[in-house]
This record gives C-alpha cells, structure tokens and sequence, in this order.
C-alpha cells in the first residue's frame, strides 16, 4: 500500500473564504467615546463598529492625534458616518435615540441583563478618566461590563455591540445542555395588513 498520504482535491466552491451574512437586527444604533486620546483605539472603535453594523460613529472632545487611527484596517470612515463633537453641547442625535453610558456606577445595568433600546446612541467614557457630569446627565441608561476591572475602550465598544447583536438580533435560542445542539432559527412570518380607521 502506498504510505503517501492521499491527498484531497479542494472543491470548488471551497476555495474561497465565505463572509457571513449581514445580521438581521431591529432598529439602529450608534457608538462614541468621550475624550479619546489613542488613534489605535478610535481606529479599532471604528473597525467594530464597521463590523457589527453601526449607523454612525461619534467623538466628544477628542485629541486630533486620535484621528489618526493607523488600525482602522478596512477604511471605515468612508462607509459610515463619523462625527466629531467639539464637547457635549455639541451633541445632537437623532430624534428619539437613548443615549446609553458605558460607565461603572451604582446605578448601571449589568450588561448581560440590560434591554437594548431598539434606537440607541452608546458612549464610552476616555481611555483614562470617566464620562464627564455633563454627558452623564444627558444620558437615559447606564450599563456596565461586569469585569474584575476596567477594559480598553475599544475592547469595552466591541462587547456592548456584540451584546446587541446577540440580543436584538434574529438568533435561535442558546442551547442551555453542554453539548446540544442549537436550533434553526425560525423563519421571520410577516403578518397581514393592519386597518388604521374605517375605509371610506
């Protein structure tokens, strides 16, 4: 018997790296630091947020070296918008978008146990520091990673945008059983028309 080890031919439609599907996920959202000092840390803001499907990107008084952002590998700034506030006064987000601060307080949700608003803005606070008393009173919602200690900020960005996308997003149910395997999503049933009044 031939010792050399057989060699399988790739198949065609193997040959290529397969991208996921975008995820089908309710309502929008939006994310931001305040006084960003750090282009790797804005570039890899940006990236995730490119990643995860963020409608906007924003900055409140940032440093300009910020805006160098070396790491921002997949040019990000060119496929979502990018706003760069001088400070909080400046701030102006959509109607009817809650603000959420990413902030260890007493009040803040746990992340895992916090109801993502389907029209959200997050902000995370400086690399070194916290979200200023100004931004904190502009804010619906607190929520708060619960670590050992404090993450880098992009690192912090990238967990509360995967947590929505887990949460708001058209996902089967977790498996609770070690092992089990998780369903098949269901398919999404559109319902029938609505009537709003009487028809004339």
């Amino acid at each position: 018997m031939d010792p050399t080890p057989l060699l399988l031919e790739p198949r065609l439609w193997q040959t290529k790296v397969v991208k996921p599907s975008s995820p089908n996920v309710r309502g929008y959202f939006g994310i931001g630091a305040e006084g960003m000092s750090k282009s790797v840390n804005l570039g890899n803001l940006l990236r995730s947020a490119h990643a995860f499907g963020a409608s906007f990107v924003f900055t409140i008084g940032a440093d300009e070296r910020a805006f160098a952002m070396s790491s921002n590998t997949s040019r990000s700034e060119t496929h979502l918008p990018v706003y760069r506030w001088g400070d909080v006064s400046e701030m102006q987000l959509p109607k009817g978008c809650s603000l959420v601060g990413v902030e260890i307080l007493g009040e803040s949700v746990d992340l895992p146990s916090f109801p993502h608003p389907v029209r959200a803005a997050y902000v995370l606070g400086p690399e070194r520091g916290e979200l200023s008393p100004e931004l904190m009173a502009c804010c619906q919602h607190f929520v708060r990673i619960p670590t050992a200690f404090s993450l880098n900020v992009a690192t912090a960005g990238a967990i509360i945008m995967y947590d929505r996308l887990r949460s708001l997003g058209r996902y089967a149910p977790r498996p609770i059983t070690e092992g089990a395997e998780a369903e098949l999503p269901k398919p999404h049933i559109q319902g029938g028309p609505k009537r709003r009044g009487p028809q004339g």
